[in-house]
């Protein structure tokens, strides 16, 4: 193409901006929305029991009340790349803060499960625009030679939510003397679990108004000299900036605002490359990671584990999550994306299919024997490092930057709602696949790693270091 042509001579593919911390701080900013899914999804980790005592409700009902929010994030998914393009990024993230905000009030005080059920949606549709918005807006400030690694802020940002919740939870829990329908501040524990989150939520708000505006929005609509600013904000002032925005341009030249209609195209509804897009958010979520952070405290009691050491493996496992994803941004940028997601898909596997052959054995009162329970432990830990070093960093960094400008917005939407589908098709159907056989649920998930391998080496391709004009 021509833009790729054009590409070397501004200097893009190896700008070093001057203060790169800056770059680093508004990266972050942007990844806020993430942090607020990881803590959003964790934080009911802690008030699974007490919603079931206080509402007296079932494991079926209590399972859609936890899904229930994945809905709303689909749906804010699937809208916000149309709001982006219309009003901008750094708006998009304004309204989601608002909507994170009235969420956790709302959440914190319901007055009847129907209730707690519709702010928890209204919470995931910011969720939903958040995950959206965060890569797409990294990918369009990020210099090309650091894109990687500011993409994985994004997933970075969620396992750091994961375990702040957790702690958060453990220390509301031990104010309110271990019980989690304890008094504290005129509520319940749990209510203030869930309304904490408005902290996070007004930071997100307050830190949209200290970053700037995309460049490549900002061309779309005309206001070139701004653009030519941030860019050399974020780029450097070194590049030519005359010819990156000229690149710039000219790769948006015959586009309008991306839009459903399209990603239509090829034989099978959608374009091949939007496909691939939804295939890695598919897999990603059918491996049954989220199973690892919605249910982990019941999961372990159920095999035996004390109420008290459940609380702590589930800590423990997002320490090592937080790991596995330093390790993945250290390395995304160096050996690209293709072979961590690779790696993954075969550590995955092992780690999946060592717990369905722990689970496989019969309780002994009431506990794995301690060969299977301790296989099982170590298992879970290794399948959640190779997750995160590798796909719940990869994918997140690849939707940012894989789909060519015209389309990038709108596809970015669909594939993050089919992420949000797939991951309340497993939220939801965990506890009632667990009644059935909980071994088999894991060979499942361990079908799904196992498939992954086949599909990176068909599908999808390398992007490491390339300029988002070079994407189609």
């Amino acid at each position: 193409m021509t833009s790729t042509a054009q590409a070397p001579q501004s200097g893009a593919r190896t700008a070093q901006p001057e203060h790169l911390g800056h770059v680093i701080f508004i990266a972050a900013a942007a990844a806020m929305g993430g942090f607020l899914f990881g803590y959003d999804s964790s934080v009911i980790n802690g008030a699974v029991e007490a919603i079931r005592d206080r509402y007296d409700v079932g494991s079926a009902a209590l399972a859609q009340v936890i899904a229930i929010a994945l809905i709303g994030c689909a749906i804010g998914a699937a809208t916000a790349g149309r709001i982006a393009d219309r009003i901008g990024r750094i708006r998009c993230m304004q309204i989601a803060a608002v909507l994170f905000t009235i969420s956790a009030v709302g959440s914190a005080l319901p007055f009847a499960l129907w209730d707690l059920a519709f702010w928890r949606v209204v919470g995931g549709f910011a969720i939903g625009m958040a995950s959206v918005i965060g890569p797409a807006y990294i990918a369009e400030v990020a210099p090309p030679a650091y894109r990687g690694r500011l993409g994985s802020f994004q997933q970075a940002a969620i396992v750091v939510g994961i375990a702040i919740s957790q702690l958060v939870n453990w220390g509301l829990l031990n104010a309110s003397g271990g019980d989690q329908r304890g008094k504290l501040m005129g509520l319940e524990a749990w209510q203030v679990m869930l309304g904490v989150m408005v902290v996070p939520a007004v930071l997100y708000g307050l830190l949209s108004f200290a970053i700037p505006e995309s460049p490549r929005f900002l061309l779309s609509v005309g206001k070139r000299e701004r653009a030519r600013e941030i860019l050399a904000e974020v780029e450097g002032k070194e590049i030519d900036l005359d010819a990156r925005v000229a690149e710039i341009e000219l790769a948006m030249k015959s586009e309008h605002k991306s839009s459903f209609k399209d990603l239509l195209g090829g034989s099978f509804f959608f374009k091949p490359i939007v496909w691939v897009g939804i295939g890695l958010s598919v897999f990603q979520q059918f491996v049954g990671i989220n199973v690892a952070f919605y249910y982990s405290s019941t999961l372990w009691q159920s095999v035996g584990v004390d109420p008290t050491d459940s609380f702590f493996y589930s800590f423990t496992t997002s320490i090592i999550n937080i790991v596995g994803t330093v390790i993945a941004m250290i390395f995304v940028d160096r050996v690209g994306r293709r072979p961590l997601a690779l790696i993954g898909s075969v550590g995955m596997a092992v780690g999946l299919a060592l717990e369905a052959w722990a689970f496989s054995y019969d309780l002994v009162d009431g506990k794995l024997p301690s060969t299977q329970g301790w296989t099982a432990l170590i298992a879970a830990h290794v399948f959640v490092l190779f997750f995160a070093l590798s796909w719940g960093v990869v994918v997140w960094v690849m939707l940012g930057e894989m789909f060519p400008n015209k389309i990038r917005a709108a596809a970015l939407g669909v594939a993050a709602a089919a992420q949000w589908i797939a991951n309340w098709a497993i939220t939801a159907s965990f506890p009632s696949l667990a009644d059935w056989n909980l071994s088999g649920t894991y060979v499942i998930y361990t079908v799904f790693a196992a498939l992954s391998v086949p599909f990176v080496l068909k599908f999808v391709k390398e992007t490491k270091g390339k300029s988002l004009e070079e994407m189609g």
